[in-house]
């Protein structure tokens, strides 16, 4: 769920639940919420009701996430297996929000410092790191840290 607007090539329902900030902020007051932040003047999260089912039914839920949401799903889900997937630089982030082209220039160097702050912070608490230098590779990486065999 997000309070941003939609971006052209997004579906609503489908890559997020687009809201209000009062739509958002009630879900987070009624405790609908298993996780949230705001990013960049708006508030992401992950309702309670979208990886209940899935994990009743013992299937592994990814998120998308941010380190401030990745600590929430920590202190509520301490088994959960925490992958943080980071660019091989920041430089070569700074190159991949150019190329995406929505980044304002003036937010550009608040976002790579946000990024630099996560990545450090990430160290803290999250089990893998996987650097997204090939696509393919990174997915390969990540099948391979949630296929293995985990503790019960």
């Amino acid at each position: 769920m997000t309070t941003r607007p939609a971006r052209p090539d997004e579906v609503d329902g489908v890559d997020y639940r687009f809201v209000d900030r009062a739509a958002f902020e009630a879900a987070v007051a009624n405790g609908e919420m298993v996780e949230w932040a705001e990013y960049s003047g708006h508030l992401y999260g992950t309702p309670k009701a979208a990886i209940e089912d899935p994990l009743a039914a013992g299937a592994d839920v990814l998120l998308d996430i941010e380190i401030l949401g990745a600590r929430q799903v920590k202190e509520a889900f301490p088994e959960a297996l925490m992958i943080y997937v980071l660019p091989p630089s920041l430089g070569a982030l700074e190159e991949r929000l150019r190329a995406r082209g929505d980044t304002p220039p003036d937010a550009m160097e608040k976002r790579l410092a946000v990024a630099g702050w996560q990545i450090e912070q990430a160290k803290q608490f999250f089990d893998h790191f996987v650097v997204n230098d090939d696509l393919a590779a990174a997915i390969d990486q990540v099948a391979g840290i949630l296929s293995a065999p985990r503790p019960s």
